[in-house]
């Protein structure tokens, strides 16, 4: 028999994010999250996406053990100002056995019903910025800690369930050891001169924060037009930059400016920090810090974590300015490989930006969806 149980307390709460320390121990693969900065994105004291949404974190239990885990989530900026009547479901993870994430499903569904909502889809997290989708092909690449990993018999659990696949993802890589720069950095001249650009660069951490603002401002107008997007608060802007500013190399954080200094493209990249996470097992202290660090400054693989660029400026080869910074920058630090988050197959801007790179798609993942 299976049992649904909230969890509500500190102890409860740790054992919902530890849960997938145990579900994928020993796998070469999966990258384990750091549990403080978990914990803290469920703390509703200082997560402030908590203001705009509500989230139940519910852990399944067989025989007096957790098999399985889900935190149901309700978005009330898309509900009531998109009218998208969606219940979300992330942090999904369960054992081999058709019963858990059946049971975990349904008590998903009890919430979405409870309040209304006309379907379910998930994975997904409280918004664009957090991790999306089930792997459902390229399961023996190593991922990273913007993505979620999973073991190969999640889709047929959501098949079996009846759920519809609702959006498709791909992530690719390219390398960039070799790379002939040439056609970009020809580029990049002329489109500078033509709309009157000039890329910003940085070496100190606090000379970025200025600029993190009109950064978010700007990710909110570049994504807006794509499904599912659900825009950044101030509040949110300022827990993220507090969080993650930090631990990106500033020399990979790129913004280009109009002659008003007006901001129309920023890049982030990041260092890859799978090999250190997967060291720190889930903790900072004592050592984990000391890998993080060393990966920070040391690592020859990047991940683009994010990339936009405004509407107006879009399909006008703005990004060869950015990537010509991103190629100097690379080649300091000796990168070899550089890697993509999650991208939408039909997010064709994002696909017009790399065509020029030899791409390679390495892993497929996907969003299910069912009707309540």
């Amino acid at each position: 028999m299976i049992t649904i149980k909230e969890a509500k307390t500190k102890k409860e709460l740790k054992q919902f994010v530890k849960f997938p320390f145990s579900l994928y121990k020993g796998s070469k693969y999966w990258v384990p999250p750091i549990i403080a900065d978990e914990l803290a994105t469920f703390d509703r004291k200082k997560n402030p996406v908590f203001e705009s949404a509500e989230a139940n974190l519910l852990l399944a239990y067989k025989d007096g053990k957790i098999v399985g885990r889900v935190a149901a989530i309700v978005n009330w900026v898309e509900v009531n100002q998109q009218q998208l009547k969606k219940m979300r479901f992330g942090w999904f993870d369960f054992i081999d056995d058709f019963e858990v994430s059946a049971a975990l499903l349904e008590e998903v569904t009890k919430i979405g019903r409870s309040h209304q909502l006309e379907y379910m889809e998930g994975p997904v997290g409280f918004s664009n910025l957090d991790k999306v989708g089930v792997i459902t092909e390229g399961f023996d690449h190593i991922g990273n800690m913007i993505t979620w990993y999973n073991h190969p018999y999640y889709a047929g659990h959501f098949e079996k369930h009846g759920f519809e696949t609702e959006k498709v993802y791909l992530e690719n890589k390219f390398r960039f050891k070799g790379m002939d720069a040439s056609f970009f950095t020809r580029v990049q001249a002329l489109i500078k001169r033509r709309y009157k650009l000039r890329e910003v660069n940085f070496t100190k951490t606090k000379d970025v924060l200025p600029y993190a603002d009109e950064m978010f401002e700007l990710f909110n107008t570049a994504y807006a037009p794509l499904a599912s997007f659900v825009p950044i608060t101030k509040r949110q802007q300022e827990y993220f930059k507090e969080k993650y500013i930090s631990f990106i190399n500033p020399e990979y954080i790129k913004f280009v400016v109009d002659e008003n200094d007006k901001m129309v493209a920023f890049a982030i990249v990041l260092p890859s920090f799978s090999k250190a996470l997967q060291k720190a097992n889930g903790k900072l202290f004592p050592f984990g810090i000391f890998h993080m660090l060393n990966a920070r400054k040391h690592s020859k693989y990047v991940t683009f974590y994010l990339i936009g660029v405004h509407p107006d400026y879009q399909n006008k080869g703005v990004t060869a300015v950015i990537f010509n910074e991103y190629y100097e920058a690379f080649n300091k630090r000796g990168v070899i490989d550089c890697i993509r988050t999650p991208e939408l197959v039909e997010n064709t801007a994002i696909h017009q930006i790399w065509k020029n790179f030899n791409p390679v798609t390495h892993r497929h993942r996907k969003t299910f969806k069912k009707m309540l």
